[in-house]
């Protein structure tokens, strides 16, 4: 006979559900396609993550992307894991996992990078190690800079 364990705050923190971390990932924007396949795909993660109970920042342009993924611990690797199985052909280099007390993105926050003169200044100038936006190159606190100064002035830019 099947004992079903009892759905008590305990047993919850048995498995690190009180726990909120904050994963930072880049990867090559292999996958991601422009137009309607992209706002589908944004839309499927979306819900995913607010299903999850899971908040992000995303930052993509034609060649990169740079995300942080925050909310409990098991949520937080069941994501990752999803994107690893779902997207085989993106291999995140995972750039800083830390514990967070709160979360700080306001839901499924999104930029895309363009080569407007305002986008030029944030990747470029500001963080970026090269004359392109490539956040290999880049060390993990200009990452985290990055997102903060992208996001900063438009914390409610849900998708």
């Amino acid at each position: 006979m099947y004992i079903k364990e009892r759905d008590t705050s305990e047993n919850k923190k048995r498995h690190g559900e009180h726990l909120l971390i904050n994963l930072t990932y880049i990867g090559k924007n292999i996958e991601l396609k422009s137009g309607v396949e992209l706002t589908r795909a944004l839309e499927h993660w979306r819900r995913y993550f607010d299903e999850s109970g899971l908040v992000s920042a995303l930052v993509i342009n034609e060649g990169y992307f740079v995300q942080s993924i925050q909310g409990p611990r098991p949520a937080v690797n069941a994501a990752l894991a999803k994107i690893v199985n779902e997207h085989f052909k993106i291999i995140p280099n995972i750039v800083k996992v830390e514990e967070i007390e709160a979360c700080t993105w306001g839901g499924y926050l999104i930029k895309h990078l363009t080569s407007s003169v305002e986008d030029e200044e944030y990747a470029l100038k500001s963080f970026s190690a090269g004359s392109d936006f490539n956040p290999y190159l880049m060390k993990s606190t200009q990452i985290e800079c990055f997102l903060k100064t992208i996001f900063e002035d438009n914390k409610s830019s849900n998708f």
